[in-house]
């Protein structure tokens, strides 16, 4: 009997727990629907690409030290990020390319209006470890053969992609599938966005990359500039050769100075935030995104990355005042390999 009196107060207990936590329920948001991160008031959700995360995380900074709001930053990758935008789920998406036309029709079902704005231009890095002392440079082609869909089974060591190099094993690390990164690199060298050999270690997540290569003799890998920059005592460089001989360029090493001169092609590429047309009448996100225009210049270089012509930032200001909603770069065709962004502007004023 007294354990049949313990199990009733237990039951008991437990009928007031599950009675509490359905009260909490049904005072928060409505069952099986998600509340709008963006729509918090006093905090800017922002989501999206790993590479320019370093850029938001830094004008954030800067931004809260003059303002009570609060920005949280995620990093859910260029694709991931897209998701959770055309979700209504927040109010900034930070992209390494443009907006694709399935994720616009996606905004479009959920009603979310956007506006495109590029912030800076990136290029993508070509890494291996240091203890490699015979990968000076790479063709686009030799990146081609390393990195095509026929290549997964077939181009596994080193002297598979030029002969010379050793007959070892070759370990590959790059941006998965949901990267912005990943969509850019595939179009600009297979030739096809989306396009790549699978068996290579992937991650969203740069760091994870930065770490594979820096403790692998034999891997290579790629991702943004600001990366590399970060981490030149643990990686190394190597030069891309555009196979162009009437250039007279041959290798070229990724940096600012080569990026900002459109000569370290064709893995030179612009970097963008896209706002909610809906979140950007919010006072606190307009006073942000006007910040981010107006100071990004000299935010974006201590990033380590390559700031965008003065003229183009007051271009993309103008484009944001007036709420100028759509996407320049997907009405183009989507990535476009060396076109600058201030010609996109211009043509779209």
């Amino acid at each position: 009997m007294r354990v049949n009196g313990r199990l009733c107060a237990l039951a008991w207990l437990a009928l007031l727990v599950l009675a509490a936590c359905s009260q909490h329920t049904s005072s928060g948001a409505p069952s099986g629907k998600k509340r709008a991160a963006s729509a918090a008031p006093g905090v800017i959700a922002v989501d999206g690409s790993s590479t320019v995360f370093l850029i938001n995380e830094a004008v954030a900074e800067e931004f809260q030290k003059q303002s009570t709001t609060k920005v949280t930053i995620g990093v859910s990758g260029t694709g991931g990020g897209f998701k959770k935008f055309c979700a209504g789920e927040v109010a900034l998406v930070g992209a390494s390319r443009p907006i694709k036309p399935l994720e616009a029709h996606g905004c479009a079902a959920n009603t979310i209006d956007f506006i495109e704005l590029p912030i800076a231009y990136d290029g993508l890095a070509i890494v291996v470890n240091p203890a490699n002392d015979w990968a000076k440079s790479i063709t686009v082609q030799e990146l081609k053969t390393l990195w095509q869909p026929e290549a997964q089974g077939r181009v596994l060591a080193w002297s598979d992609v030029r002969a010379g190099w050793p007959d070892k094993p070759i370990h590959l690390f790059g941006p998965g599938p949901d990267s912005g990164t990943y969509d850019y690199f595939t179009k600009a060298v297979v030739g096809e966005e989306h396009q790549s050999r699978g068996d290579f270690t992937a991650s969203e997540d740069d760091n994870v990359l930065v770490h594979g290569v820096a403790s692998d003799p034999l891997g290579l890998g790629y991702f943004g500039l600001a990366y590399y920059v970060e981490n030149t005592d643990k990686l190394k460089l190597v030069p891309v050769d555009d196979g162009v001989d009437e250039d007279g360029k041959g290798p070229i090493p990724a940096s600012a100075e080569t990026v900002r001169a459109a000569t370290y092609q064709p893995l030179s590429r612009p970097l963008f935030i896209y706002v909610s047309r809906t979140a950007a009448d919010r006072p606190e996100v307009s006073a942000f995104v006007e910040f981010y225009l107006m100071h990004g210049a000299s935010l974006v270089t201590e990033a380590h990355y390559v700031a965008l012509p003065p003229t183009a930032y007051t271009l993309a200001l103008e484009r944001f005042k007036k709420r100028v909603t759509g996407s320049m770069f997907m009405a183009a065709g989507g990535s476009q390999i060396g076109l600058t962004v201030e010609s996109l502007l211009v043509r779209q004023k």
